[in-house]
């Protein structure tokens, strides 16, 4: 039996994370040796995209992993652990994560490519909220701020689409304000839904 045909078995013919029906292809969870059936999922277009393309993921689909990340599958257990890792800084995926038990050679193939490692030793830019920032999110100034070398006083209440984050400090971000490219800091803006 080729992979394909065990893997719509195994999983009834639907995307072992979100359940989809149509669209399904097999995915090979790196990092594999053999790329056999214990080593493979079952996974949708959508799914495969967004795991494939960190920067068009919607949050909101993988909410599907609440039901999922129950599986008795390892590799599928892994999958479900990787996006909610990814997506932790949402809030609701770090709460299955924390219900969410991987034995410890289960955990460690999630951890093998990388996956979680960069969020908690990387800079991580929060609002004066606590919420978690990245680039592209739009935010809104919570008070008036006098721009320096500009002669203008970018006032409250303002939105700034299309942040981008400054690398090296936690506590500032980059966006256009009249125009004008300014450094502001974090604790001055609230994130924008």
């Amino acid at each position: 039996m080729s992979t394909e045909k065990a893997l719509h078995a195994r999983s009834e013919s639907k995307c072992e994370l979100c359940g989809a029906t149509e669209g399904l292809g097999v995915y090979a969870v790196p990092p594999t040796s053999t790329g056999g059936v214990d080593e493979c999922v079952l996974i949708c277009n959508s799914c495969r995209e967004q795991i494939e393309n960190p920067d068009r993921v919607d949050v909101h689909h993988w909410r599907c992993l609440n039901d999922s990340m129950w599986s008795q599958v390892p590799a599928v257990q892994v999958m479900a652990w990787r996006m909610l890792t990814r997506l932790s800084g949402e809030g609701w995926p770090q709460e299955l994560l924390d219900m969410l038990y991987l034995d410890e050679e289960t955990l460690a193939w999630g951890q093998a490519t990388g996956e979680g490692e960069s969020d908690e030793s990387g800079v991580r830019h929060l609002d004066s909220n606590g919420a978690l920032l990245e680039a592209g999110d739009t935010v809104t100034l919570t008070k008036d701020l006098n721009v320096k070398g500009a002669n203008f006083t970018a006032k409250r209440g303002t939105a700034v689409r299309g942040i981008s984050l400054v690398a090296d400090n936690p506590e500032q971000i980059e966006g256009r304000v009249n125009g004008q490219q300014i450094v502001i800091l974090t604790k001055f803006v609230k994130k924008s839904n």
